[in-house]
């Protein structure tokens, strides 16, 4: 007797295939309370629809953001809370210091970025001066 998977879920392989993440990374995610599979097989397989891949996707997008797992659990709960909520609910403002947090990571990823262009920059203009001195020796 097979353990069919129903149409839509996916079974934890197809999701760690999907994701990029490990099934150790999946299984640890679900113990830490960030995704839990929306059902089980008759087996007793894991299984999640589209919208578990997705927070599998969001958590992925965080974590080399520096958030904790407590953080990010935070985060996800307030998203969820306020799905559907008027655009003026003031449990929006929660959102506020993960969004600060977030900008203050691009800033420091966009310096990062500016040095590291300068850095293959000079490396370039090495390259250009080796070159150059190369066939100047040679002629």
């Amino acid at each position: 007797m097979s353990d069919r998977v129903p149409a839509g879920l996916m079974q934890i392989g197809d999701v760690a295939s999907r994701t990029g993440l490990s099934l150790r990374t999946v299984r640890y995610y679900e113990e830490a309370g960030l995704v839990e599979p929306c059902e089980r097989s008759a087996g007793g397989f894991r299984l999640y629809s589209e919208a578990e891949c997705d927070k599998f996707e969001f958590v992925k997008r965080l974590k080399p953001l520096g958030f904790s797992l407590e953080d990010m659990r935070a985060l996800m709960d307030l998203l969820d809370a306020l799905k559907g909520a008027a655009p003026d609910n003031p449990a929006r403002q929660g959102l506020e210091p993960f969004a600060a947090t977030v900008e203050e990571h691009c800033r420091l990823l966009r310096a990062q970025l500016r040095d590291a262009q300068r850095l293959a920059d000079q490396l370039r203009t090495e390259c250009s001066c080796e070159e150059k001195a190369g066939r100047a020796s040679v002629g």
